[in-house]
């Protein structure tokens, strides 16, 4: 493949652009320099540009993972059939704990080669306590657009010691990695300080993180009100649930996002959305780990900021968006009847609805003239996603095997099925090496 990097024709595809109005055109996009400079009709004669066939084929904003744990990926298959605290203290953070920067290479890139082998170009990404470095070397080298930040945990019961920091130890390497990785790979990667969770946090620690998030012009993730358990045992910790204890430390509002937001009440999505806090919905970690169902159309209704993620690959165990695509609108319509939420809802969640909650809405999660190219292209012509309604056949019936191209900022990430910035033979090598190694000083 000839490379001109950051330019590109596109040519005839069926264009989701997602923007306000959600059009939807048969034309051609230009980028230049890696930004989309023309959609319409584009004269092929340009020159010096890679050229892109996408007749039969739609091309959308790249999808926007808000939620995900490349960590875990190593851990697949291995904590099957438990609730969430049992979960993490039996093998989540056991594995975690056990992994050096090698097995952790290995997962990140095993999971950036899933991700985007099914048409992500953004993700949110919460890593581990230890060897963060190694987690930005891949985002780096992978060119996905990414935030993420080392995990934040200076208590609670059953941590391993070796994921257990001081509360100063954790706010000084938070702030170090920040200082290291925020803005680099030309703004493609930037940093979200992590608090694991309320339970795996000081109220020193909580009440420090804003502060120096803010500061330092970077995003707060963490986890909130994803089983009763959870919530139960914050409640009694606090004498509050989780949302407002969250806003007692100052971790609410837009530059903050929080993972599955499941169990909370009118008060609390009253709170989300006056604080313009993002809840990150993840339908198959909470349908797999027995969670429950969020109430997404109600935060919905009451303005609240939503967006979609696969979280990890031991509690999926896919990293797939048109997994949770698809399973975000079909849970709700058990639930609230066949409208709950239409297919096109159910893609803005994974499009621009994610980029609004990460504030990347002026830069990329829809197809129009001046953003950011990143861009997923989908096979429209297989037996199974030939159907009438276009939001419809990439909602309830496309799938990762259907992505063709991956293009962030202009750069190619997947070309006609092939990654293009990862070497996924090797990685795949070295992760199951890696597995074996782990699986062992696990058991032991």
């Amino acid at each position: 493949m000839s490379k001109s990097p950051g330019n590109m024709l596109i040519k005839g595809g069926t264009l989701i652009t997602m923007d306000k109005a959600r059009k939807v055109l048969k034309g051609d996009i230009l980028v230049e320099d890696g930004r989309i400079s023309k959609i319409g009709k584009v004269s092929a004669s340009a020159g010096g540009k890679l050229i892109l066939d996408a007749e039969g084929k739609a091309v959308l904003p790249g999808f926007i993972q808000t939620h995900v744990h490349l960590c875990q990926t190593l851990l697949r298959g291995m904590a099957e059939d438990m609730p969430l605290l049992e979960w993490l203290k039996k093998v989540i953070w056991p594995g975690e704990a056990a992994m050096d920067d090698r097995s952790l290479e290995a997962s990140v890139e095993l999971g950036l080669c899933e991700v985007i082998r099914s048409g992500t170009t953004t993700i949110q990404d919460m890593g581990t306590v230890n060897g963060q470095d190694v987690v930005f070397e891949s985002l780096k080298r992978s060119n996905i657009r990414a935030f993420a930040g080392k995990a934040m945990m200076d208590m609670g019961r059953g941590v391993p010691r070796k994921l257990k920091e001081t509360t100063r130890n954790s706010l000084q390497t938070s702030e170090a990695l920040c200082k290291r990785w925020n803005g680099a790979n030309n703004g493609l990667v930037r940093y979200a300080f992590a608090p694991r969770f309320v339970l795996s946090c000081s109220s020193r620690l909580l009440s420090e993180i804003g502060p120096i998030a803010r500061e330092n012009k970077a995003r707060i993730h963490t986890h909130c009100s994803e089983q009763a358990p959870e919530v139960a045992a914050v409640k009694r910790n606090y004498g509050k649930d989780n949302v407002e204890v969250l806003a007692e430390f100052g971790l609410l509002g837009e530059d903050v996002g929080l993972a599955h937001c499941v169990h909370v009440s009118r008060k609390e999505i009253r709170l989300l959305a006056q604080t313009g806090t993002g809840v990150l919905h993840c339908p198959s970690a909470n349908l797999k780990l027995g969670s429950g169902i969020a109430p997404v159309p109600e935060m919905d209704e009451s303005g609240v900021r939503l967006s979609l993620g696969a979280d990890g690959a031991p509690c999926n165990n896919n990293l797939n968006p048109f997994n949770e695509m698809r399973l975000a609108s079909l849970i709700q319509k058990a639930r609230l009847g066949p409208g709950a939420m239409p297919a096109v809802n159910a893609l803005a969640l994974a499009t621009i609805r994610g980029a609004e909650v990460l504030g990347l809405e002026h830069e990329t999660g829809s197809i129009e003239e001046g953003k950011s190219a990143d861009l997923v292209v989908v096979d429209l012509g297989k037996a199974h996603n030939t159907g009438h309604d276009l939001y419809s056949s990439l909602v309830f019936a496309s799938n990762r095997d259907d992505v063709t191209h991956v293009i962030v900022a202009g750069k190619p990430l997947l070309w006609q099925g092939e990654l293009m910035t990862l070497d996924e033979d090797a990685i795949v090598k070295k992760a199951e090496q890696e597995k074996k190694r782990l699986t062992a000083e696990i058991d032991n």
